[in-house]
């Protein structure tokens, strides 16, 4: 599944970079954009539960939080690198040329992650928790149906857990710098670099929050990550609108309470399924709320601020956190479970 999972995101990726434009071939070009994002949400829904599942289980039992959490590294480093080679082609092309053509470029290279990464997970062996089920013949055969019949509780509380994390990155990463630029009318490099800068820091902060739940509990820090958003929303937007020099400043703080649901997110969720349907559970979780909360959270955002001004984007983000807030209290703590057992 992982192997599948990557095929289809890297050639979704790739072919974004060759999608017409909507003078050659008219409202095809929006519908096939639109129609590969489907696609690497789909790939990226079942490579993140494979890749968290794999780092997880084979984990020790006192350091799951701390090795989960790589995979999830690579949400800033992938960040870093796309973000920098699109500042890097906008500074090197006129505004005319990007647009034409430019853009195209980080997508179109891609490619070449896809092939590094198949050559890594095929090197890969199944999880010890995995063999273990194997070799018991207790593998789930509807593992999707088994994990919503079999933990609804989880599922639902996943997903609300879940919720503010994904609507916070979305609104940082591509709305916040689309807003930046057109609306305020600071430079595309200042809405870029405070992405950038976010990205570094969070190559630190989401490993030390995952570190931190395993001292302390997935569950404090979970909910810490979404009180402190909760509380920075209203001034995260006024931060923004003091000036482009605060523009870093907000979208480093911003992300720091992303980071702290983040980090933990990949063992947490892990933990609250059994073996046989760990896989799906988790990426049932992951799936589904991008969907619902990151995929439409731009397009929300635009039209409160369309129609309401940027205070409403606000309030709608402390709702998102507030609903997150509620979801974690009623969370079980996970940190000592076994990961053994398929049920």
């Amino acid at each position: 599944m992982l192997i599948w999972s990557l095929v289809i995101m890297g050639v979704a990726s790739t072919a974004i970079g060759f999608v017409p434009t909507y003078d050659r071939i008219g409202v095809w070009a929006p519908v096939l954009l639109v129609a590969l994002r489907f696609i690497q949400g789909f790939g990226v829904g079942g490579e993140w539960g494979g890749a968290v599942l794999l780092a997880v289980e084979h984990s020790g039992g006192n350091r799951r939080g701390l090795h989960g959490s790589w995979p999830q590294i690579g949400v800033p480093a992938g960040l870093l690198l796309s973000t920098g080679l699109f500042a890097l082609i906008s500074a090197k092309l006129s505004n005319e040329a990007f647009l034409a053509w430019g853009w195209r470029i980080p997508f179109l290279l891609s490619i070449v992650l896809v092939g590094i990464g198949l050559f890594i997970r095929l090197s890969v062996a199944e999880s010890p928790a995995f063999r273990e089920i194997e070799r018991q013949g207790t593998a789930s055969r509807t593992p999707l149906l088994d994990a919503i019949k079999r933990h609804p509780r989880e599922v639902l509380v996943g997903i609300g857990m879940r919720f503010a994390q994904n609507v916070l990155f979305y609104l940082f990463t591509v709305f916040v710098p689309g807003y930046g630029e057109k609306t305020l009318h600071y430079p595309r490099s200042t809405m870029l670099g405070g992405v950038l800068i976010a990205s570094v820091v969070g190559l630190v902060s989401i490993p030390f929050w995952s570190y931190l739940s395993d001292r302390i509990g997935r569950k404090p820090v979970y909910l810490a990550g979404g009180i402190v958003s909760l509380l920075f929303a209203i001034p995260f937007f006024q931060w923004i609108e003091h000036g482009p020099a605060w523009v870093a400043p907000a979208i480093v703080i911003g992300m720091i309470g992303h980071d702290m649901m983040y980090g933990p997110m990949a063992a947490y969720f892990s933990e609250l399924f059994g073996a046989s349907v760990r896989y799906s559970g988790a990426s049932l979780i992951y799936q589904l709320t991008s969907v619902f909360a990151g995929g439409l959270a731009p397009f929300i955002a635009t039209l409160l601020l369309a129609r309401h001004g940027i205070h409403a984007v606000a309030l709608y983000v402390m709702g998102c956190c507030l609903l997150t807030v509620i979801a974690t209290l009623f969370a079980p703590e996970t940190s000592k479970r076994s990961l053994a057992g398929s049920t």
